[in-house]
């Protein structure tokens, strides 16, 4: 073998060790970057001190007395509010689910009159951000209030009721754009043998769109279980709180020194439902594209 033959081996071999390198480099600041707060959080969850200003990244004397202390609190019931936001959330979710379906199957399907300017009007109301509608959605809230106060303000009808109107928008666009790669020869075969429409809905396109069922199922219920500033304006008692409301009344006024680590762990323990479900639905998820893939 001639030296060439010899150089030009180690020479690539030399650039492919420090490709490598530079990536695992990345990789590692990366993933720094993305678990020192989860380990902050986590050693101030463990930390008996309770101070955010005297907090270690590995705590002397480790316990689980903030958990007890999150979950044996009567002025701050956080068990309640971790009840109300599967509650809200879980609601929200299905209902999504149900009338952005059904939406966009009318879009999809039905050809009626004003059909593309409703669906401008959907996308146009979803490029406002939600902080600008602040004040119509309190007054509003308290109009339905007045008529039917399950729906109003500090109830959780009123909130889910927002979630509803604020979701229907971008997912039934969505849901829309999936409906329209269903080919409409099965729509046909199912009228020739005397299906009707919502037996078309139900027995063939919902089965077939269940991966975009999943996905816009969980962007609802993340949405609305991590949302700050609409319970924020229409819930009033504390006990109606969700998590992400609630858990500010552990720091409200500067008390970081004194209810840090009872923070920390609620903060943690709510994070658990949404990577249990993350985690559940992925694996429905990738299964769903296969055997949409297959039976397509």
């Amino acid at each position: 073998m001639s030296d060439r033959n010899m150089t030009v081996p180690l020479r690539y071999r030399f650039r492919g060790q420090i490709d490598t390198t530079g990536r695992v480099i990345v990789a590692i600041i990366g993933l720094a970057f993305a678990l020192l707060p989860v380990l902050l959080i986590v050693t101030a969850s463990l930390d008996p001190r309770d101070s955010m200003v005297r907090q270690a990244i590995i705590p002397e004397n480790a316990n689980f007395e903030n958990y007890k202390d999150l979950f044996n609190n009567q002025i701050h019931p956080f068990g309640i509010w971790l009840l109300n936001t599967l509650k809200i959330a879980s609601i929200t979710s299905v209902l999504t689910i149900f009338i952005c379906s059904i939406s966009a199957f009318a879009f999809s399907r039905f050809r009626f009159r004003g059909r593309r300017g409703l669906l401008l009007s959907v996308f146009l109301i979803q490029v406002f951000p939600n902080s600008l509608t602040m004040i119509a959605t309190f007054l509003l809230i308290q109009g339905i209030g007045l008529f039917a106060p399950f729906m109003g303000l500090n109830s959780h009808g009123g909130l889910i009721l927002v979630y509803l109107g604020g979701a229907m928008g971008i997912n039934t666009w969505l849901m829309k754009g999936y409906f329209d790669s269903v080919p409409r020869s099965l729509d046909e075969s199912a009228k020739m043998d005397g299906a009707t429409n919502w037996q078309i809905y139900w027995r063939i396109i919902i089965p077939i769109v269940k991966p975009i069922l999943v996905v816009v199922a969980l962007i609802s219920f993340i949405g609305a279980y991590s949302d700050f500033l609409i319970p924020q304006i229409v819930l009033q008692d504390t006990r109606q709180f969700t998590i992400a409301v609630g858990l500010t009344l552990f720091i409200r006024g500067g008390h970081y020194t004194e209810a840090w680590g009872v923070f920390s762990a609620g903060a943690l323990v709510g994070a658990i439902p949404i990577i249990v479900l993350y985690l559940y639905l992925q694996k429905f998820l990738a299964r769903g594209l296969t055997a949409g893939a297959v039976k397509g």
